[in-house]
């Protein structure tokens, strides 16, 4: 009995046979070690969404209190700006007293650095404490942020009433803001 294979089949076979030992070595030298890895970073990469996730949420939550902030203090942040102009000052609030004298006292400090710091002498005479307070009101409202300092002196003088008090005037100072965001630049 004589086996009948052909050429072509034997060939076939062991063309097979070259293709599946090469197929084996493939998968075990490289396709494994390179599926281990990646199962690996697979799990890293989830690790670092993770993160990610909670610093966009802490990112977005920071920026909407930032902006809900910005729009509640908008009228502070813009007072902060703007440069006091005492002839304006005066012009604005000259109808709440017969007499509005100020006179800038030049006293820098160490920790008030950032910001420009006018102290405000004024001496009024008034006919009702009534006057005084509704200034209070509009200095509230105005275009800069001003503290009155205690404590504020009323005298009678006749039929009018004499007040002395200092205010401060804190305005931005922004050649010190250049100076100190140039130094952190460096």
């Amino acid at each position: 009995m004589k086996i009948n294979i052909s050429r072509q089949y034997i060939y076939l076979m062991l063309l097979s046979l070259v293709l599946f030992i090469f197929v084996l070595i493939f998968s075990f030298s490289v396709l494994i070690p390179q599926g281990k890895e990646y199962r690996v970073k697979r799990l890293e990469l989830k690790k670092v969404s993770g993160e990610l996730r909670v610093y966009e949420d802490y990112h977005s939550e920071t920026l909407e209190k930032l902006q809900d902030l910005r729009s509640k203090n908008r009228a502070t942040i813009t007072a902060f700006e703007r440069a006091f102009n005492p002839d304006r000052f005066e012009k604005q609030n000259k109808k709440y007293f017969s007499s509005l004298k100020i006179s800038q006292i030049a006293t820098p400090k160490a920790a008030e650095e950032v910001f420009s710091v006018y102290e405000v002498n004024t001496s009024s005479q008034i006919s009702s404490p009534k006057n005084f307070y509704n200034f209070l009101e509009v200095l509230k409202k105005s275009d800069w942020i001003i503290e009155v300092t205690f404590p504020i002196d009323f005298k009678r003088s006749g039929e009018m009433i004499e007040s002395s008090f200092e205010m401060r005037v804190y305005a931005n100072n922004k050649e010190s803001n250049e100076t100190v965001a140039s130094s952190d630049a460096k």
